[in-house]
């Protein structure tokens, strides 16, 4: 059977954010979509029933009143009934639905419908034929121009031995209750009347659901941002408490209220900073310990070492004239440069613990870096080595320390002539606020892999080789020096090859005279 719908006009009002970044954002909108789907669901079952509510209510209501008009008007109708008798019948039957507007039809032994007016819609064949097949009371949903309508089918009965005709009895459903089929009288009545007034409740209800829609997601904001701020509250703390932390506060502790997953969270993040705490403490300790530990060896050292090298200096002249065997001579050689060798370990280790201590004084002088690497590469003997080249083409004012500067050339051009190829070239160049001292060599280079720990104190590229001639913290005491004046001290690999270790410095306000 073909049934009319009503048409459902919730509106498509809402929004959907493009992407909220912040967690306030999200967790509102996540509340207010549930609100949203849940109103939604709520509204539609709700309207489902009570439009199912009215029109069954319709149906039962018409078929009781079809009943009682014909079981009024049928008994004074003369069996087989003329189309005249048909079409007065029909004409009472209409009269007699007041305000339903019925338009009633009636036909006998499955004729045609007999109308009382020809502006009478049709009666759907699918419920002539459910009349005449099941002997029984049926009603339709249809629509006819546009407009609902509910059509009736109700076959009339014989009541009785007398001829008094009746209706078969009717349950308010499409299945009702049939008559004996020995007792119909063939005459089957049609009335079809709009649902226009019960299309209008539905519609108000519609109305009042699309109207009601607005004010409750506006009164779910309200605790939509309330849990978004309960929420929020102590992820906030945590934000917070973990900035502390990163900012070297380690005794950062927050409160834990409650005993939800917010609140574990929260205890979790205490547990971690008192670790955190107790762990840097612990490493603080040896440090600190590690650090007294090399400057006292340094400084017990010093001592008998200086007796060592004054001792190593006259075997030394014993040695050059030739008073000494062969052998003893070779063994004077090889102490004396193991002595001296020891000694600028224990110098370079008590200059590290002063970084270390941050005691490393630093006396600042306006000085030209021109003049800084001609000196340094005088004092060493290197102004006239063939194997190292100075290329200073214009003045280079900077304010540092020039016994720290010194110490930075100096190791940077031994480590060239150690571990590269000659020629070294220093060069100085001044490229706008800041002076660059490169120091260049011909060797094989450094490889990729140790690039980033060459100024890592003790370190050392050739694992094959672990004995040499330094230390192992020339390079790391030439890093500190740099730092101490405001510098940076890079290395690199030049594409033609060599290692270029690159001294960068402000320069100052004016140019120094010479010295």
């Amino acid at each position: 059977m073909r049934r009319f719908r009503l048409p459902i006009r919730f509106a498509a009002s809402g929004f959907w954010p493009h992407a909220p970044r912040g967690l306030r954002v999200r967790l509102v909108v996540a509340f207010l979509l549930a609100a949203a789907f849940g109103a939604l669901l709520t509204a539609g079952l709700t309207f489902h029933r009570a439009r199912a509510a009215i029109l069954d209510r319709a149906e039962e209501t018409a078929v009781a009143d079809l009943r009682t008009q014909l079981d009024s008007l049928a008994p004074d109708l003369t069996l087989p009934p003329t189309a005249q008798d048909l079409r007065g019948l029909t004409r009472q039957i209409d009269q007699a639905g007041g305000a339903r507007a019925w338009h009633a039809s009636a036909s006998y032994r499955g004729g045609e419908p007999v109308a009382a007016s020809a502006g009478t819609p049709p009666v759907p064949d699918e419920l002539r034929r459910a009349v005449q097949d099941g002997g029984r009371a049926v009603h339709q949903r249809t629509e006819h121009d546009g407009r609902p309508w509910l059509a009736l089918g109700m076959p009339v009965a014989y009541t009785d031995d007398s001829g008094d005709t009746g209706t078969g009895k009717d349950t308010g459903t499409d299945a009702d209750t049939s008559a004996d089929a020995g007792s119909l009288s063939g005459l089957t009545v049609y009335a079809v009347f709009p649902l226009d007034d019960d299309r209008a409740d539905i519609d108000a209800l519609v109305t009042a659901a699309e109207a009601g829609a607005v004010p409750a997601l506006a009164l779910a904001l309200v605790p939509a941002l309330f849990a978004a701020r309960s929420v929020l509250r102590p992820v906030r703390r945590l934000r917070h408490g973990a900035e502390r932390i990163a900012a070297g506060e380690l005794d950062t502790r927050l409160d834990a209220p409650g005993r939800d997953e917010l609140a574990d969270l929260t205890r979790s993040f205490n547990t971690m900073a008192e670790t955190l705490e107790r762990d840097a403490a612990e490493l603080r300790r040896l440090e600190a310990g590690a650090r007294r530990f090399a400057a006292d060896v340094a400084h017990e050292l010093r001592t008998p070492l200086a007796a060592m090298a004054a001792v190593t200096e006259v075997l030394d002249e014993d040695a050059a004239s030739g008073v000494l065997p062969a052998d003893t001579e070779d063994a004077v050689r090889l102490i004396s440069e193991e002595v001296r060798a020891l000694a600028r370990t224990v110098e370079d280790l008590m200059e590290v613990s002063r970084f270390d201590a941050k005691a490393a004084p630093v006396h600042r002088e306006d000085v030209d870096l021109r003049t800084l690497v001609t000196k340094t590469l005088q004092l060493r003997g290197w102004a006239h080595d063939e194997r190292v080249r100075a290329d200073l083409p214009e003045p280079a004012p900077v304010r540092v320390d020039p016994r720290r500067i010194d110490v930075v050339l100096g190791n940077l051009v031994a480590n060239a002539l150690h571990h590269g190829r000659p020629p070294v070239t220093v060069a100085v160049r001044v490229r706008g606020d800041l002076v660059r001292v490169t120091v260049t060599d011909r060797g094989p280079g450094i490889p990729d892999e140790a690039l980033p720990y060459v100024f890592d104190r003790f370190y050392k590229a050739d694992a094959a080789r672990p004995r040499s001639g330094g230390s192992g913290l020339g390079l790391a005491i030439a890093q500190e020096n740099a730092a101490l004046n405001d510098g940076i001290l890079t290395a690199a690999n030049h594409p033609d090859g060599g290692a270029v270790f690159t001294l960068t410095l402000p320069a100052a306000a004016s140019s120094p005279g010479t010295t």
